[in-house]
């Protein structure tokens, strides 16, 4: 679901974008969005595909399946186009005939902004507060009465 609806629950023109973003990735990764979990950085699978694509590593995002398969420059075009179709906001997403001739190599790729719940600076900072024993929640402290009849 894109973060507009998920948020104000509202589609946009653009929410099929967004959709079509995340299967490209899923194909690409051979993993489910909704299953994927980056252990080290408590990613999701969109935020783990933009962390690879910033750090220029965005070809491991590719499944050991197929890499015999294919064409690494296609794979990244691949991969940017997804990263594109899945951008936070939907003005920033293109529409789906700039899609599809960027996938073809007609169009130039622009560079993607963040995706939709990216969550890593939240995390980095509860990370921070737990290892200073900071507690993120309050204890609420509550008694149960269990009724019986006699």
């Amino acid at each position: 679901m894109p973060p507009e609806y998920v948020v104000h629950g509202q589609y946009s023109m653009k929410s099929d974008v967004f959709s079509y973003g995340v299967m490209v990735l899923e194909l690409i990764s051979g993993k489910k969005n909704r299953e994927f979990s980056d252990p080290e950085n408590y990613l999701n699978l969109l935020g783990h595909a933009w962390r690879l694509w910033t750090d220029e590593r965005s070809l491991e995002l590719l499944d050991e399946v197929l890499k015999e398969e294919c064409t690494p420059p296609e794979v990244a075009r691949c991969i940017q186009v997804g990263l594109l179709c899945v951008q936070q906001r939907p003005e920033d997403r293109p529409d789906m005939s700039s899609v599809v001739l960027m996938l073809k190599g007609e169009k130039l790729l622009p560079k993607p902004k963040v995706p939709g719940f990216y969550t890593e600076s939240s995390v980095t900072l509860e990370a921070d507060c737990l290892m200073e024993n900071h507690t993120l929640f309050s204890a609420n402290e509550i008694s149960i009465t269990s009724l019986y009849a006699r």
